[in-house]
């Protein structure tokens, strides 16, 4: 067991003489088998000289017949850069008899701690045991998603029982952030998004002169996939990140602590009016995007086919049945849900600082676009057999 134990700082007077002296870095002897360490043993002082201080105390620990006895009572100032030398010229290890003070011990903690000892962990092969971290965090977030619906679910109950409680102000202010504020960018988005797709079925089209047909192919997979999904992708990267950034900094200023100290709930006050407001606004905003796509449709098919405006207006409704609009307004309402929903789930899972912001308005956008992905393509496969 190592002879380590913090003492009083001896008188002054022992320190010599006052002035610039005191605090140049310096090992001197102290007697037989004694060390002292004198002087400020900081970054600046040692500027230069870290090496040559590591090789004296490295040089006394070992050409020494017994254990040394290391004072460190008479030091001036010590920080971590002179802390790590003195522990390099040790060996690495704290040495077997030792005077230090008091405020010594956190310095020279947090190389005693036993993970940095410790031999580093052997390289383990890919397997199960790599992908249980993965696992349980994936748990966890099911829990807790699932927890949260459950609470958003009894607070609907309550809600409709007391209709005055729920927050009108806030469903319109998102309504109008997620909806009305991104009709720009998905018109943008639309318009040549439909015109490329369209350019490009025309130009297949027109090899084996099937050209009007390029209205149904158009129509059918604007209306029923294209339109809702890009619209969704589009509102999640836009207005799913800034739910959960806004709910991120709420978590790190200490809103939602507030909000619980007053007994106002999390899932009425912020999640509820989310979550109806984006189911709202999404399928309108997937219907103009739809309507913006088949204009850059019919643009392009105009310009590569000749196809006349008037004539591709007429022939859209009689090709492209009427349920596939409402099956693409039914996906939107869904992903509106989700997306708001996933991006107040990653918001209330922000801890109180700036990293794990960035993290989870990240994981937030990838994955509400993933769920999107995979919720179309399970309306796929289900209605399949609908409205083709």
């Amino acid at each position: 067991m190592h002879d380590v134990a913090p003492l009083e700082r001896p008188d002054p007077s022992v320190d010599g003489p006052a002035g610039a002296m005191d605090a140049e870095p310096q090992l001197l002897p102290g007697g037989t088998r004694e060390w002292q360490v004198r002087g400020d043993w900081t970054l600046m002082a040692l500027r230069g000289r870290h090496e040559e201080f590591r090789q004296r105390i490295a040089h006394a620990a070992r050409d020494s017949d017994g254990p040394v006895l290391w004072d460190l009572r008479a030091l001036r100032r010590l920080d971590t850069a002179g802390a790590l030398t003195l522990w390099q010229g040790w060996g690495g290890k704290p040495p077997a008899r030792l005077l230090w003070q008091p405020e010594h011990v956190t310095l020279f903690a947090q190389f005693m701690q036993p993970e940095a000892l410790a031999a580093p962990p052997r390289r383990q092969r890919p397997g199960l045991r790599n992908a249980l971290p993965g696992l349980r965090a994936l748990s966890a977030h099911a829990v807790d998603l699932l927890a949260l619906v459950g609470r958003l679910l009894l607070d609907a109950g309550q809600l409709l029982r007391h209709p005055l409680r729920i927050g009108w102000r806030e469903i319109s202010a998102n309504v109008y952030r997620t909806g009305a504020q991104a009709l720009p960018i998905t018109a943008l988005v639309g318009f040549l998004v439909g015109l490329t797709l369209s350019y490009l079925i025309s130009r297949q089209l027109k090899t084996y002169g099937a050209d009007i047909f390029v209205v149904n192919i158009l129509g059918l997979a604007v209306l029923r996939e294209l339109g809702p999904l890009l619209a969704a992708i589009i509102v999640a990267g836009r207005s799913g990140s800034a739910m959960t950034a806004q709910i991120g900094v709420m978590r790190v200023t200490q809103e939602l602590d507030a909000l619980s100290v007053m007994g106002i709930s999390h899932t009425v006050r912020l999640v509820a009016p989310k979550v109806v407001a984006l189911a709202v606004s999404l399928p309108l905003v997937a219907l103009w995007t739809s309507a913006l796509m088949l204009l850059g449709g019919m643009a392009a098919a105009s310009a590569q086919l000749r196809l006349d405006p008037a004539q591709f207006l007429h022939t859209l409704p009689g090709v492209v049945e009427p349920v596939n609009l409402w099956l693409g307004w039914v996906k939107s309402v869904l992903f509106g849900g989700l997306i708001a929903l996933l991006a107040c789930h990653f918001g209330l899972r922000v801890k109180p600082n700036t990293e794990s912001l960035g993290q989870s308005v990240t994981q937030s956008v990838v994955t509400a676009i993933t769920m999107v992905i995979v919720v179309d393509a399970i309306f796929a496969v289900l209605f399949s057999d609908v409205g083709l």
